[in-house]
């Protein structure tokens, strides 16, 4: 397709997506008032499913369907890279120095490590209940982990930290999003229907399918952004090119 065939399609494409959208935004509501017919909907829907979290609610009940998509583009997304970054023909591994860190620090890592790692359990295990959920709790997981890093050195993080083990918890707990979603299927006659006892309103095991959707979701993304970080720091701190030294002395400088 040449250059002017390309753009005329980008034209005709761009007038009727602007058409659309502006004959939606003409159905909103106006700013400063008192009605919003989706906000209204959406909490007396989660109130139905007892679920204390609206947002929560959104994601993994009204909207399930939505949040699998984004889940799939991270998985998929933390598969990409783990295949771009492996280790090719014309590098090598080297083993990486102990490093010199400030007791300070060495101090502040031990001391708020475990507090971070608590704090995005809470996180995900809470999702359906207060603000937050598995995407927040496994960032908050996978990056407190890495205060290993910071408080210590490379060799430290990688002895908290099993790639095998988490490669097969992003797979599982990725798979195991689509499963439930074929078990509300089977049960229920709709793909990720909320099939699961409800519990009572504002307690931890309410919500019916929403706590276990964000569990999963908070394992994948938690396994996932370990792993791909672990990928990157790899490059920078490991490999080099076949026949040349370590590729940086210091390794959080890289």
């Amino acid at each position: 397709m040449s250059r002017t065939a390309r753009l005329w399609l980008f034209g005709a494409a761009a007038v009727v997506i602007a058409a659309c959208f502006a004959a939606a935004c003409s159905g909103l509501p106006s700013f400063g008032t008192t009605t919003h017919p989706y906000g209204e909907r959406a909490v007396a829907a989660a109130l139905r499913q007892r679920t204390a979290n609206a947002v929560s609610s959104v994601n993994f009940d009204l909207r399930a369907f939505d949040t699998l998509g984004e889940e799939s583009i991270l998985f998929a997304s933390v598969l990409g890279a783990t295949m771009l970054l492996r280790l090719a023909r014309d590098e090598r591994k080297n083993v990486p120095g102990p490093e010199r860190v400030l007791p300070s620090t060495r101090l502040f890592g031990a001391l708020l490590l475990p507090v971070t790692l608590l704090v995005g359990v809470y996180i995900v295990a809470h999702g359906q209940l207060s603000p937050g959920g598995g995407f927040q709790g496994g960032v908050v997981l996978a990056t407190g982990l890495h205060l290993a890093y910071v408080a210590a050195d490379y060799l430290v993080l990688k002895r908290v930290r099993p790639l095998e083990v988490l490669d097969i918890a992003d797979a599982l707990a990725a798979g195991a999003f689509t499963a439930l979603g074929v078990a509300g299927l089977i049960v229920s006659g709709a793909f990720l229907h909320n099939f699961l006892p409800l519990g009572t309103f504002n307690q931890l095991s309410s919500g019916g399918l929403v706590p276990v959707i964000n569990a999963a979701v908070g394992i994948e993304v938690g396994s996932g952004v370990i792993v791909l970080l672990a990928g990157f720091l790899d490059q920078a701190v490991e490999i080099s090119e076949a026949g040349r030294g370590p590729a940086a002395p210091d390794a959080k400088d890289a």
